[in-house]
């Protein structure tokens, strides 16, 4: 059976731990720092921010947006069949999400070295963005996939089950989805 870390009422709670919110809000912060920064770069630079972008494969940015967004239905799912004690249905949904992360990491890694190939380095302004910003998240990718296999040690072991560490993970895995989003919007999609 799953353990609950707060007693079960009728009141609503907030999902997850409070750390991991605190967490999320910082990365947010930091990102918004990040995406900030861009803005005022590509407002001073703007014929560099227009053309440098046509150079993206935006088929491989929507695909890579799919497999994520994908990817955290997955683990919203894992939340759902944690919370009615269907241990294995969330593993197989943590799973299933986390293939979703590997999957994205297959498909920058790709691209970056596409990119890298064509000779979009980051000695031009818009792709040293483009990878510190992109590499950033692929790092946030990776502690996913770490936090995701903590879910799954979770779920497996009838000792533990904490309902909160699989809310926190899916809440850290989502907030890798919307800086995505954010992303793929900066740098694909304004052009």
């Amino acid at each position: 059976m799953l353990q609950r870390d707060a007693p079960t009422t009728t009141e609503t709670r907030v999902p997850g731990d409070g750390h991991i919110w605190v967490m999320v809000l910082g990365d947010l912060l930091i990102f918004t720092g990040y995406f900030i920064i861009f803005m005022v770069f590509r407002t001073m630079n703007p014929a560099d921010f227009l053309a440098a972008p046509q150079h993206l494969n935006v088929n491989i940015g929507v695909i890579n947006t799919v497999v994520l967004l994908t990817s955290s239905w997955f683990v919203a799912r894992s939340v759902l069949a944690a919370r009615a004690g269907n241990h294995r249905s969330a593993v197989r949904f943590v799973y299933s999400g986390a293939g979703g992360g590997v999957l994205f990491i297959v498909l920058k890694s790709y691209e970056w070295a596409a990119k890298i190939s064509a000779g979009h380095t980051n000695s031009d302004l818009f792709f040293s963005f483009y990878y510190v910003i992109t590499g950033v998240h692929l790092v946030h990718v990776v502690i996913g996939l770490i936090a995701l296999g903590v879910v799954v040690r979770e779920l497996n072991n009838p000792g533990r089950r904490r309902l909160m560490v699989v809310e926190s993970a899916a809440m850290y895995w989502h907030m890798v989805d919307l800086l995505w989003v954010i992303i793929f919007g900066l740098l694909y999609v304004m052009r």
